[in-house]
C-alpha cells in the first residue's frame, strides 16, 4: 500500500529525470545542420549591415521551423526577429552574423588568404549566428515536447563590429518586453564568468583643404592630410592624460592617393573606450577640441560623423552564475586526432599563447572582470537581464581578429565550441521558463544595479543606422 501510494506521489510531480540528457542528445543530433550553416555564413563573410544572404538564411531556417519573422526591424534591412510560442515568460536570444573587413584566411592552421575575399570572420560570428540558430530550434523543441508556456525570440542582429546593430534595435523598444536575454561568443576557452566590457563611441573625422602642386605652389594649398596628422599627435600626447583604463586607437582611411598632390580631402576614424558611459563622454569631448584645433592650426576645416556608440556590459551574477553551472553540465570540446594536429600547427603561429593546449576541454574558473573589448550587447544588458557565455570556437592561446580566428572559425573546431554554447543557452532557458524564483532574483539584481530613475541614453545620438560604413 505504501509503495503504491508513492509511486502515485512521484507520477504527480513533473518529470525531468534525465530531461537534460536527452536536449544534450538532441543538440548532439544537429551537429551537421549547425555545420552547415556556420560553414556557409563562414563562406559569405557579408561584413555590416551588408548581410543580405546571412540574415536571409537564418530567417528561412526558422521560419520552417514554425517562428514567425518579422523582417527589416529599426530600420535595418538585415536585422529581424523570430518568435515561437505562447504565455509564459518571454526569453530572448542574440544572434549575430557580419565579418571584419581587411582579413580573410583558409580554414587551414597555416597563413593562407583566399584571393579576391575582401573580409573575414576573424570573431567568430558566423558561428554566434549558427549556434544561437541551434539553441533557438531547440528551445522550440523543448517547449512543444514538454508543452511549457513560454516564448522565444531570437534576434537576429547585424553590424556588430563598429555597427552597433543592437543599440537601434534597444532604441526601437524591441526588448522592452523581454524578461531575460541570452548571448554567448566566440572564444578559446569555456567561460561564463561575469565580465563587463567598455563603452565606446566611434567617428570618422573629415578634414578639407586646398589642393594644388606640392613642389609648384605649396603656399597655395591647404593639407587636409596635415590637419589628421596633427589631430593624431594631439590626441596621442592626450593619452597620457587620461584614465589608465580608457583605450583610444584610430586609422587614416583616406590621405591623398599622390606625393606631389597636397591633399584637400583626409579622413581618419576613431574609438574612444572606457569603464563608463560618462567616461566616454568626458575623452570624447576633448578628442573634438584637438580635431578643431589640429583644423584651426592647419587652416583647413573639419567635420565628423559618429558611427556607432554602446554601452557598457551590466553584468547580472544571478544569471551568471547559473550559466556557469550549465555549462559544466554540457563541459568543454574534445579534438579528434586531426583537430589536434590542427590545432598543433596553428600554435606554431603563436609567439606566446595566454592558455595551453587541452584548456578547451575545461571550463574556467568562475570570476568577475572588466573586459577590454566593446559590444552593443552592453545596450541590451541595460533594456533586459541579459547573461552570456563564451566557449571555445579557437585554439587556446587565439587572438580574436586575426587569421587564426578565421582558420578555426570555419572548422570543425569552431562548430564543436558553437554546439557547446547551443547547449549551455538552451539548458539556461529550461531553466528559466522552470524557475520563478530564479527569473525575480536576476530581475531585482538587475533594477538595482541600473539605478534609482534610470533612463537609457544611447551613445550614438540620435542618428539613422550607417546603412553604408562598411562600403
Amino acid at each position: 500500500m505504501k509503495r503504491w501510494l508513492l509511486s502515485v506521489a512521484l507520477a504527480a510531480l513533473p518529470v525531468f529525470a534525465h530531461a537534460d540528457d536527452n536536449v544534450l542528445s538532441k543538440i548532439d543530433a544537429k551537429y551537421d545542420d549547425t555545420a552547415t550553416v556556420a560553414r556557409q555564413l563562414w563562406e559569405w563573410a557579408e561584413v555590416g549591415y551588408q548581410e543580405e544572404r546571412s540574415s536571409q538564411l537564418l530567417q528561412d531556417r526558422l521560419k520552417a521551423a514554425g517562428f514567425k519573422i518579422t523582417k527589416g526591424v529599426a530600420g535595418i534591412p538585415t536585422a529581424f526577429t523570430a518568435e515561437y510560442g505562447s504565455g509564459g515568460p518571454l526569453i530572448g536570444i542574440l544572434a549575430e552574423y557580419d565579418a571584419l573587413p581587411g582579413i580573410n584566411q583558409d580554414a587551414t592552421p597555416d597563413r593562407s588568404p583566399i584571393e579576391g575575399k575582401a573580409a573575414g570572420h576573424a570573431c567568430g560570428h558566423n558561428l554566434f549566428g549558427a549556434g544561437s540558430l541551434t539553441a533557438a530550434l531547440s528551445i522550440k523543441e523543448w517547449l512543444d515536447e514538454t508543452d511549457t508556456p513560454g516564448r522565444i525570440r531570437f534576434y537576429g542582429t547585424p553590424a556588430e563590429e563598429g555597427g552597433s546593430g543592437k543599440v537601434y534595435m534597444v532604441r526601437a523598444g524591441l526588448f522592452d518586453d523581454v524578461d531575460i536575454t541570452l548571448h554567448w561568443h566566440a572564444d578559446d576557452e569555456n567561460s561564463a564568468a561575469a565580465r563587463t566590457s567598455l563603452a565606446n563611441r566611434s567617428a570618422k573625422f573629415r578634414f578639407r583643404g586646398v589642393s594644388a602642386h606640392a613642389a609648384g605652389a605649396p603656399h597655395r594649398a591647404r593639407s587636409a592630410l596635415d590637419g589628421v596628422e596633427a589631430f593624431n599627435n594631439m590626441v596621442n600626447l592626450m593619452r597620457e592624460h587620461v584614465p589608465q583604463q580608457s583605450r583610444i586607437h584610430y586609422v587614416i582611411t583616406q590621405g591623398g592617393l599622390a606625393p606631389n598632390v597636397v591633399p584637400d580631402f583626409a579622413e581618419v576614424f576613431y574609438y574612444v573606450r572606457h569603464p563608463d558611459a560618462d567616461g566616454v563622454e568626458n575623452i570624447w569631448a576633448r578628442v573634438e577640441d584637438a580635431a578643431r584645433g589640429a583644423a584651426l592650426g592647419t587652416g583647413t576645416e573639419v567635420d565628423w560623423e559618429v558611427i556607432h556608440g554602446n554601452n557598457p556590459l551590466l553584468v547580472n551574477d544571478t544569471l551568471a552564475k547559473m550559466m556557469d553551472e550549465k555549462l559544466r553540465e554540457v563541459g568543454g570540446v574534445k579534438y579528434t586526432p586531426a583537430e589536434q594536429k590542427f590545432a598543433e600547427n596553428i600554435r606554431k603561429s603563436f609567439d606566446d599563447p595566454r592558455l595551453s593546449l587541452g584548456s578547451q576541454e575545461d571550463i574556467q574558473p568562475y570570476s568577475r572582470s572588466l573586459g577590454y573589448g566593446s559590444t552593443d550587447v552592453g545596450d541590451v544588458s541595460f533594456a533586459t537581464p541579459t547573461v552570456g557565455v563564451r566557449a571555445a570556437t579557437w585554439v587556446p592561446g587565439t587572438s580574436a581578429h586575426s587569421w587564426q580566428a578565421v582558420a578555426a572559425s570555419g572548422s570543425t573546431i569552431g562548430v564543436k565550441g558553437a554546439q557547446v554554447a547551443a547547449k549551455a543557452m538552451t539548458l539556461a532557458a529550461i531553466e528559466l521558463y522552470t524557475n520563478k524564483d530564479l527569473r525575480d532574483a536576476a530581475t531585482a539584481e538587475f533594477i538595482e544595479a541600473r539605478g534609482d530613475n534610470y533612463k537609457y541614453k544611447s551613445l550614438l545620438g540620435d542618428r539613422k543606422p550607417p546603412l553604408d560604413y562598411r562600403k
